[in-house]
């Protein structure tokens, strides 16, 4: 059996890696990722490579005007902008945002990673096996306001998350360089200063957030991802020697889900999430973002009639993708997060959490979120 993963919305599925602004320069809106094993070995046979090392150990990013040639000729790979008005953002933008992250690759080319796949597809069933009890019951174990590592081990166990096993997936076949551009992205924000009507605002790095009329002011943040239409194809696995009762009884299982269980469970996961996307927009008053989000909307419903399902997966998509549980209002939930200090220290009494979502430009507009996938088995 197969596996089709189609790309709806930009997507990065990494691996850690990120260019450095001394590993590319930009020209002709697009990033010219450096080949500097042959630019060490050219400059090598002559007095410019002292200079090349004390630049590449000082700067923030190579001087075009001494160094450009390099990114017409010694270009390993070429990377063109999603749009040319990412260039002058890019030219004016911080050291800290000239750092990017790259997708998932090894000898053959880009991938996507499995453990992608099934990391969604696991918190997918978990969220469709919880309840507001079983937060009471982690807020209730907990000690006064501390947490503890892996505070929902047991709940998820009891949710029967190690059935995910039923299923297997391997890495997708290799996509052509051609699949990927250089996408601007930026954190939108509520102001909810006003709690009766929370305002958009878009986050600067360390400086809080500025108003819609001064997002040139936020901090951008570029990234290669995979552009929407383009198609990873993979390995795929139904275990059906785990359909032994003698099996499920040592395991623990009280039933043995299929692959059509598993897909549902992501799909209302799925339906949870863009419900919450939906509002998100609304009060934010992104209506690029809104039609975005109707669009998937409209992907979910067809994805649940022909063995499919939509996911949210890798680099930006957020707290919203990766928690099993999304109702952040329940108090036991909010006394649980609050305990996380990664977490607790960004929520406040009365307001939404998340209150940020990563947005994707496209032509220089807020229009899209990260991440959004349709997952479609073969055979």
């Amino acid at each position: 059996m197969q596996y089709s993963v189609i790309v709806l919305t930009p997507l990065l599925v990494g691996d850690g890696r990120q260019l450095a602004p001394i590993d590319y320069m930009v020209w002709k809106d697009q990033v010219n990722v450096l080949d500097q094993a042959r630019i060490f070995k050219l400059l090598a046979k002559g007095p410019r490579l002292e200079g090349y090392l004390g630049q590449l150990r000082r700067a923030t990013k190579l001087d075009f005007a001494s160094w450009g040639g390099f990114a017409q000729n010694f270009s390993e790979r070429r990377i063109p902008f999603e749009s040319a008005s990412s260039t002058p953002i890019w030219n004016a933008a911080g050291s800290e945002s000239l750092f990017m992250p790259t997708f998932a690759a090894d000898h053959r080319g880009p991938y996507l990673p499995a453990s992608a796949l099934k990391g969604a597809l696991r918190t997918g069933l978990v969220f469709s096996r919880w309840s507001a009890a079983t937060m009471d019951r982690v807020a209730g174990e907990m000690e006064g306001d501390r947490v503890w590592r892996r505070a929902t081990e047991a709940a998820e166990n009891s949710a029967g998350a190690s059935q995910i096993r039923v299923v297997g997936a391997g890495d997708s076949d290799a996509v052509p360089a051609s699949s990927f551009k250089i996408f601007l992205t930026r954190i939108a924000s509520l102001d909810t200063r006003q709690q009766a009507k929370p305002q958009l605002a878009w986050k600067v790095a360390g400086r809080g957030s500025v108003p819609p009329q001064r997002i040139a002011d936020s901090t951008p943040l570029f990234a290669e991802m995979a552009v929407p239409g383009t198609l990873f194809r993979g390995l795929w696995e139904e275990r059906k020697f785990l359909d032994n009762l003698e099996l499920r009884r040592a395991l623990g299982w009280r039933s043995n889900p299929d692959s059509g269980m598993i897909l549902e469970a992501a799909n209302q996961y799925a339906s949870a999430q863009l419900d919450l996307h939906a509002k998100y927009a609304e009060a934010a008053g992104l209506s690029r973002l809104s039609q975005t989000v109707q669009r998937l909307k409209t992907e979910l419903e067809a994805a649940r009639s022909d063995r499919s399902c939509l996911m949210s997966l890798g680099w930006g998509s957020g707290f919203v993708s990766k928690a099993a549980f999304l109702d952040t209002d329940l108090p036991a939930y909010r006394k649980v997060l609050k305990a996380v200090p990664a977490i607790g220290r960004s929520m406040r009494d009365g307001a939404p959490f998340p209150k940020t979502r990563r947005i994707v430009f496209i032509g220089g507009e807020p229009a899209t979120l990260c991440g959004w996938v349709k997952l479609q088995i073969q055979g």
